[in-house]
């Protein structure tokens, strides 16, 4: 399609050709000439004729946002209490629209996601960091749910580990 031209434009000069074609054929009388007749049908495979050439497959075929992400899990290990509790999901925009991410909630009030607010240009990456509180001790599974433009907006990424109690200093007894 040429450049700065839209298929509502490509519609509407359609549109107005046909309704030039009913004045040439309606325009003498209601028993229209041959010759009108001719140069009508002949406009109308004219435009016909032209409307595959100005949509190019890559216009109808267009796939919208899509999200490749690196990884979909993340498995933090045995950590210990108090650590760094932030990780990253690398994802990348494999569409050819612009990908806009809504929303990211995790589970609990225990993982808090931050995401990118503006939106990524296809064939760009950013990322999805996610923030495990670690003073909690013990095993965890958490997921966090994006919701984005791309088909089938919802997306689970998942965070696994153990938290285990930190080494402190050594209770020693007191020389009296």
């Amino acid at each position: 399609m040429p450049e700065g031209v839209s298929v509502k434009h490509c519609l509407l000069g359609m549109e107005s050709q046909i309704w030039q074609m009913q004045r040439v054929i309606w325009g003498i009388g209601y028993f229209p000439s041959m010759k009108n007749l001719i140069l009508c049908l002949s406009m109308l495979m004219g435009t016909a004729m032209t409307l595959p050439a100005q949509w190019t497959q890559d216009d109808i075929d267009q796939n919208g946002p899509q999200i490749e992400f690196e990884q979909k899990e993340i498995d933090y290990g045995t950590i210990e209490q108090g650590a760094d509790g932030t990780r990253r999901f690398k994802f990348t925009n494999t569409g050819d629209a612009l990908l806009i991410i809504s929303n990211a909630r995790g589970s609990c009030g225990c993982l808090v996601p931050s995401w990118p607010k503006d939106p990524i240009l296809p064939g760009e990456s950013g990322e999805i960091k996610v923030r495990y509180d670690t003073q909690r001790i013990g095993r965890f599974s958490k997921s966090v749910i994006l919701t984005s433009n791309c088909e089938g907006s919802m997306i689970t990424l998942r965070v696994k580990g153990r938290v285990k109690t930190a080494a402190g200093p050594q209770n020693t007894p007191k020389d009296e």
